[in-house]
């Protein structure tokens, strides 16, 4: 049976925490920064994890991370 081929794409934007969960960036950090507040582009810097209805899909785009 041949290997599994990770989605490179993801494997790039998602890490594993060291309790299985996924963790991504959030979205909306890349321009029109202007007319968004200090506080909402501060709190765009931290991660966040992926949404449980997401993970199934996820852990199947990168079988082996």
């Amino acid at each position: 049976m041949p290997k599994m081929k990770t989605c490179r794409s993801a494997a790039k934007r998602f890490k594993v925490t060291g309790s299985g969960k996924l963790v991504r960036n959030k979205a909306y950090k890349s321009h029109i920064l202007t007319k968004k507040s200090q506080k909402r582009k501060r709190n765009l810097r931290k991660d966040t994890v992926v949404d449980q209805t997401n993970v199934k899909n996820m852990k199947k785009a990168m079988p082996y991370l």
